[in-house]
């Protein structure tokens, strides 16, 4: 897929605020600090779309962005660590919850994972959430530049293990890395080819 144009359309700070369901959206989600704006950055070729802060927890509403006036690329609030308040944090859940849950155009969400660390319960209880709720998601794996390739696998294999525990068989799986510009080809084909498996025409019509 070849990206002609990528423009912020608005921040919500709940469901009904976002805008209308006209287009397929596909969501970016993980941790605090996982990589996720500088993931989306390389995605799209741009320096500053989402913005990159070397404080977790930066990205507190639904940030939506129009690709190629034809799909919607959304960047979600990170869960787990962030330097907020409890009560906040509560909020950015209510938030996240309702967007997944009830966003009728939502077609797949990509689940960001540092390759680096460990299988995290908090990474593993969400993509048991999205399976539970019938949402249909994405592992992506970022940073991948930061080990060395038997490291690597080893980290792919531990998380690999762990899902099969609960799962048949795994979603699909991208290795990234913002810095080196890796798995971009990979996530926006996969992108370009839900999308075009998919009609859109109810959601043109509301």
């Amino acid at each position: 897929m070849k990206i002609n144009s990528a423009e912020f359309v608005k921040s919500s700070a709940e469901l009904k605020e976002c805008p209308a369901p006209t287009k397929n959206e596909f969501a970016f989600i993980g941790r605090s600090n996982v990589g996720k704006s500088s993931l989306i950055n390389m995605l799209m070729q741009r320096k500053d779309l989402a913005k990159t802060s070397g404080r977790p927890g930066k990205t507190q509403l639904i940030n939506h962005f129009e690709i190629n006036e034809d799909w919607y690329l959304v960047d979600l609030p990170g869960y787990g660590y962030a330097k907020t308040s409890k009560k906040n944090r509560a909020i950015f859940q209510e938030m996240i919850t309702n967007y997944i849950k009830k966003r009728d155009n939502l077609i797949n969400t990509f689940v960001l994972i540092d390759c680096r660390h460990d299988p995290q319960k908090i990474d593993l209880e969400f993509m048991e959430w999205c399976g539970i709720e019938g949402i249909p998601f994405s592992i992506v794996f970022t940073k991948i530049d930061k080990l060395g390739s038997s490291s690597l696998m080893k980290q792919i294999a531990q998380y690999k293990k762990k899902l099969l525990l609960q799962w048949e068989a795994l979603p699909p799986v991208f290795m990234t890395s913002a810095e080196g510009k890796s798995g971009r080809e990979e996530v926006l084909r996969y992108i370009d080819e839900v999308n075009k498996s998919i009609t859109t025409e109810m959601y043109r019509k509301l």
